[in-house]
Formats: C-alpha cells, sequence, structure tokens
C-alpha cells in the first residue's frame, strides 16, 4: 500500500471516529465541555497510533507523523468551520466563545501530533 494512501486511511478513520464519538458522547450520554473532547481526542490519537504501530510493525516517520496531523487536522477543520458557520447563523459568538472553540478544535490534531510522536514508549 503506498504511503500517502494508508495515512488517508488512518485520517479517515479518526475523523469518522470523532464525528461519532462527539454525536454518541454530547447528544445521547449528554456529556460535554473540553474535558469529553480531550478524552475523545486523546483516545482516537492514542487508539490510531497503536493502530499504526501494530500493522505497520514500527513507529510512523516524523514525516508521516506530520502529513498525518496535516490530513486528520484538515478535515475536522474543515468540519469545525462548517460547525462555526452554523453558529454564527444562530448568534455571533463571543471572543470567549471563539476561544473556546478553537481550543476544543486543536485537542485533535495536536494530540494525534503528540500521539503519532516516534519517540513514545522508547528509551
Amino acid at each position: 500500500m503506498s504511503e500517502p494512501l494508508h495515512l488517508r486511511y488512518y485520517a479517515a478513520t479518526g475523523v469518522i471516529t470523532a464525528v461519532l464519538l462527539n454525536l454518541l458522547l454530547r447528544t445521547f450520554v449528554r456529556l460535554g465541555g473540553m474535558i469529553t473532547t480531550l478524552l475523545i481526542a486523546a483516545a482516537i490519537a492514542a487508539g490510531l497510533a497503536l493502530v499504526f504501530r501494530w500493522r505497520e510493525g514500527r513507529a510512523p516517520s516524523n514525516a508521516e507523523r506530520w502529513r498525518f496531523t496535516a490530513l486528520y487536522g484538515g478535515v475536522l477543520g474543515l468540519l469545525y468551520l462548517g460547525l462555526l458557520g452554523m453558529m454564527y447563523l444562530q448568534d455571533t459568538p463571543s471572543p470567549m466563545g471563539l476561544f473556546l472553540f478553537s481550543l476544543h478544535y486543536l485537542c485533535y490534531p495536536l494530540l494525534a501530533w503528540w500521539a503519532f510522536a516516534p519517540h513514545h514508549g522508547r528509551r
């Protein structure tokens, strides 16, 4: 399998999982806030990093780490922009609301970037 293609699968899996977990936990279980975002983002990042190491038999290279983070964060960023647009249709968010919204988004690519670090678990 070519390198860019398998990273797209990992990124797509992460995005789909993020959408489903957010819908499940925020809508049906009624959990919310930054803690829920951190738990979801950390679980997805750790799960994808573990699956990558298991399937590939190695840690991702720095190039793969950056490529994956750009794909995953980019697609989630587009979804978050759509969500932001829907927020503006309801009411203009306050600066603090925009700041918190940005923090919620940034959890996903930053934790993925951290989880895909090639040196985790090694001394």
